[in-house]
């Protein structure tokens, strides 16, 4: 039996055609040959079986997808070489959507399937078996075309990346017409804004927008309009709960198939946490540049004070030696205590600490010969250098003059606080007698000058006792 409308098909045709008139009739006399042509004419895949399911015509589109060319009347249900289900798992023959249809005597439709050609490509596909009958109503065979989604599966691939980027994507990711209304809010912006997909979706992006910069989105939506693209632009946004966020914000024009604008994609990245950390470094840097002067100043002037009392190179470079040895133990001291700090606003090192620090090149064991005792003052970190030079001159002058000068002699340093002064008392014995010195313009007296009075706004005082040289120096609170 011919089931490619010829026969009884062609029959039932022409006498269906009646009314229909003489162009319809007149297609209908074609008969068998003009259908195949028209079947092997379209781009669709079709072919067609009797009721067993064998296979009795297709057409060339039908073997390009199949990727070869089935016998007549022997290959059954469909010419794939092999089935599978979209999910890759095999489809027996049997079981295809073509069977199915010649099984239960109906039209199948909503299934999908990929067919794998002999050369191992494999191609999705949407088949629409329809089963045919005869005038009497007895199944004579089907009809099936298959739709070749392979282009589909590719862009709907591509899409769920895309939208998997975009949900996976730390920064916030919006979509918006051009009269600035959220179609799109990933995951991002619910953690950046605060608002969620339901809040935000069919709102105003103006919700984000703080008060004094509303003036922005109609700018915005103005250049969207004109296709122009806007570049990491540093702007301020508002959370759900009234933070401000420091955001970098790129919009691109959305355009449909057709290439036509119909709102905005937006990509906001917050940048609070990076702003603050460019002026934390800004800061740092010019704290560091401050100090660095500071140090070459400091060094300057130590070389230029001790070149006033050394009688020789030798002597200049041994009291610059010194004196820059002190301070960097000085220095070590304030960078230690400082880096263990358990809180902010902690000072860098106490009056003792900076004593016993300065003293330590004198003694083999901490308060051996210099003992310290009274009330223990924080010190800032500029205080710390002025009182180090100041100790290093004492220390060292006791050294080679006074209580440090003999095995048995020592030094007994008191603190005390006294209203807005911090007093520091050195009281040597022990030592040599004791002769007063004129001590004209050396480093003691440029640096009490310069360091006690200028930079500690306090005073300083020398008594020659017969036990010993005691010093007081007295210290604004405030400067330290």
């Amino acid at each position: 039996m011919n089931i490619l409308l010829g026969g009884p098909e062609a029959a039932r045709l022409k006498a269906a055609a009646g009314p229909l008139g003489r162009a319809e009739q007149a297609v209908a006399r074609r008969g068998d040959d003009f259908f195949r042509g028209l079947l092997d004419a379209l781009p669709a895949a079709i072919y067609v079986t009797d009721a067993a399911g064998a296979i009795v015509y297709y057409n060339e589109a039908a073997a390009e997808l199949w990727g070869h060319r089935p016998p007549l009347g022997t290959s059954q249900w469909c010419g794939s070489w092999k089935l599978f289900w979209p999910d890759g798992t095999p489809l027996p023959h049997d079981q295809s959507p073509m069977a199915i249809a010649l099984k239960e005597k109906r039209a199948v439709r909503g299934m999908e399937a990929i067919a794998e050609r002999p050369d191992g490509a494999r191609v999705p596909f949407v088949p629409y078996p329809t089963p045919l009958f005869d005038e009497s109503g007895a199944l004579v065979g089907a009809i099936n075309m298959l739709v070749d989604i392979t282009e589909r599966r590719s862009a709907e691939l591509v899409t769920e990346r895309l939208a998997a980027i975009v949900e996976s994507s730390d920064d916030a990711i919006v979509t918006k017409d051009l009269n600035g209304i959220i179609t799109t809010w990933n995951k991002a912006a619910e953690r950046i804004f605060g608002y969620t997909a339901e809040e935000a979706i069919g709102n105003p992006i103006t919700i984000i927008i703080p008060a004094h910069l509303q003036d922005e989105e109609p700018q915005i939506l103005t250049r969207i309009r004109a296709g122009q693209r806007i570049d990491h632009y540093q702007t301020i946004r508002q959370r759900k709960d009234g933070r401000l966020l420091n955001i970098s914000l790129t919009v691109s024009p959305l355009k449909n198939s057709q290439g036509v604008i119909v709102g905005a994609s937006k990509i906001a990245r917050d940048v609070t946490e990076h702003q603050r950390a460019r002026e934390q470094q800004d800061l740092l840097l010019k704290e560091m540049n401050h100090r660095i002067k500071n140090l070459f100043s400091l060094a300057s002037g130590v070389v230029n004070l001790s070149a006033r009392a050394a009688g020789a190179p030798q002597e200049l470079a041994a009291a610059v030696r010194e004196r820059l040895a002190a301070l960097s133990r000085a220095h070590a001291l304030t960078l230690a205590t400082t880096m263990q700090a358990e809180a902010p606003g902690e000072h860098p090192a106490t009056l003792h600490a900076l004593v016993r620090t300065i003293a330590s090149p004198y003694e083999d064991r901490p308060g051996q010969r210099i003992r310290v005792s009274g009330a223990d003052v924080a010190l800032s970190a500029s205080s710390v250098t002025s009182l180090a030079l100041l100790l290093h001159e004492f220390a060292t002058n006791a050294a080679k003059y006074g209580a440090l000068s003999t095995p048995n002699g020592a030094v007994d340093v008191v603190c005390a606080e006294d209203g807005d002064y911090v007093a520091l008392t050195w009281a040597e014995r022990g030592g040599p007698p004791v002769e007063r010195k004129s001590e004209g313009e050396g480093f003691g007296s440029l640096l009490a000058r310069t360091a006690v009075k200028g930079q500690l706004g306090g005073a300083i005082s020398r008594e020659w006792n017969p036990e010993g040289l005691t010093i007081r120096l007295s210290v604004a609170r405030s400067r330290l």
